[in-house]
């Protein structure tokens, strides 16, 4: 009886070791359900005030990029270069606010001199990347020749083609890369290259080919305005912020452009366009005695001043949008424009033109305040009613010789605030500052799909 207990004891026991861990297995199984379940509800839509409600798991993401500009720093009496300026005697300001100087490199003669270099960038778990080594390739200048042929007069193209070569002589030297890009019939288009022989090649093939003032007056207007007219300047801006585009893709270089057109006016010769598309009064009537004046001008050429041509009203608002679109992409690529106008001193138009004196000078005025506004908005200056480019291409040549790049990780974390203001000031006193005044953040995807989508 003893012997009989002690075995049904026994394989009890034994009975328990074998079901405790299929009794685990389970219990585990019905967790993992359990969790699994709990997921499923949380990603499957719910129902609030009978509305559907798509439950979805948030994204947080967060980038800083380095933000570098160029300034140039000069002794306000004998306009020299300093190049003994520390860190310390910097201060950034975006949009007001003071910024953490991260890096300072100074360009002297050519010649770099790293003066404070930026932190590294912030190691990603589970990448391992080995260290960035400078590239031998990062000294000299870059310089991005844009020949805006669609707005430079056939007649003056042998005076273009000296201003060219004098650049060859004045400002590209050994070692700086430069590129070409023409928008209309002179078809040139030479990629980022240190061979200076192909720009004398290139030179040769330079010609004017922009409209003559009585083209514009009688050629076709549309909603937008004169339409060769807009076609033209829609072209040259689309060129140059390609080139802009391009630009932001090249790092640890001084990036000019030089900017060679007659400029820019949205709404040339206004009342002789008027005069053009509504024709001369008819004086004979219809026998009534009266005759329908609300169509025409009057022979001595009065207009009346509430008429406008079609597109004349938004005319300088739209031309204000492309030259602003242009200059946050040379922004955004920290490259300096500079404009030259190869017209010179502007005296008065042609004899065989034709045109009114008034409408002339205003058609100039607007054109040479289209290339200061661009030169300006960028950092650097406009060669406009002038005939001594040797001087104004040497003065480029200084600028993008001699010079600070300064950057800094901006604290200011707001994504919508796209375009921001900075200033440089220097604690020195009786120096000139000069860098650009903004730049604006990059598209993110997500506005790039949304923009497609709209």
């Amino acid at each position: 009886m003893r012997n009989t207990a002690k075995f049904l004891l026994t394989g009890a026991f034994a009975l328990a070791m074998v079901q405790a861990p299929a009794a685990e297995q389970q219990a585990n199984t019905a967790q993992q359900q359990a969790n699994t379940a709990q997921q499923r509800q949380q990603q499957q839509p719910r129902q609030q005030d009978g509305v559907l409600v798509q439950q979805q798991t948030p994204t947080f993401r967060s980038a800083a990029e380095l933000v570098t500009t160029d300034v140039i720093v000069r002794d306000a009496k004998n306009e020299q270069f300093i190049a003994d300026l520390k860190p310390t005697d910097f201060d950034i300001l975006e949009d007001g606010v003071k910024q953490e100087l991260a890096s300072m490199v100074l360009i002297h003669g050519g010649r770099a001199y790293n003066t404070l270099a930026p932190p590294p960038a912030p190691v990603q778990e589970g990448i391992i990347l080995p260290v960035a080594r400078p590239t031998n390739d990062a000294a000299g200048r870059v310089f991005l020749l844009f020949v805006d042929d669609l707005h430079m007069d056939f007649q003056q193209t042998p005076r273009i083609r000296e201003i060219f070569r004098k650049m060859l002589k004045n400002l590209i030297h050994d070692g700086d890369m430069w590129g070409m890009v023409s928008t209309g019939t002179s078809s040139i288009s030479i990629d980022l290259t240190y061979d200076r022989a192909l720009l004398d090649d290139a030179i040769n093939r330079i010609s004017g080919g922009g409209l003559k003032p009585s083209e514009i007056i009688k050629g076709q207007e549309g909603a937008g305005g004169p339409v060769e007219l807009r076609y033209r300047a829609h072209v040259a801006f689309t060129t140059a912020n390609q080139l802009m585009a391009n630009l932001e893709k090249l790092h640890n270089r001084r990036k000019a452009v030089i900017w060679v057109s007659s400029g820019y006016d949205f709404n040339p010769f206004e009342k002789s366009r008027l005069k053009e598309q509504l024709g001369p009064c008819d004086s004979s009537g219809d026998g009534s005695g009266s005759s329908d004046q609300s169509n025409c001008v009057s022979d001595n050429g009065r207009v009346d001043p509430n008429l406008q041509p079609q597109g004349a009203r938004f005319a300088d608002a739209e031309l204000v949008r492309d030259m602003a679109d242009v200059t946050k992409a040379a922004n955004r690529a920290n490259a300096t424009l500079y404009t030259i106008d190869p017209r010179g001193l502007v005296a008065g138009g042609d004899i065989g033109e034709n045109v009114d004196p008034v409408e002339w000078e205003t058609y100039v005025s607007k054109t040479v305040d289209s290339l200061r506004t661009i030169a300006d908005l960028t950092g650097g200056f406009a060669v406009v009613n002038q005939n001594d480019f040797d001087k104004a291409l040497k003065r480029i040549d200084a600028e993008t010789s001699d010079y600070y790049v300064l950057g800094f990780y901006s604290s200011n974390p707001d994504p919508l605030r796209r375009t921001r203001r900075i200033e440089v000031v220097t604690k020195r006193d009786g120096v000139k500052v000069w860098s650009r005044t903004s730049y604006s953040l990059r598209p993110t995807p997500s506005d790039t799909t949304a923009t497609t989508k709209k």
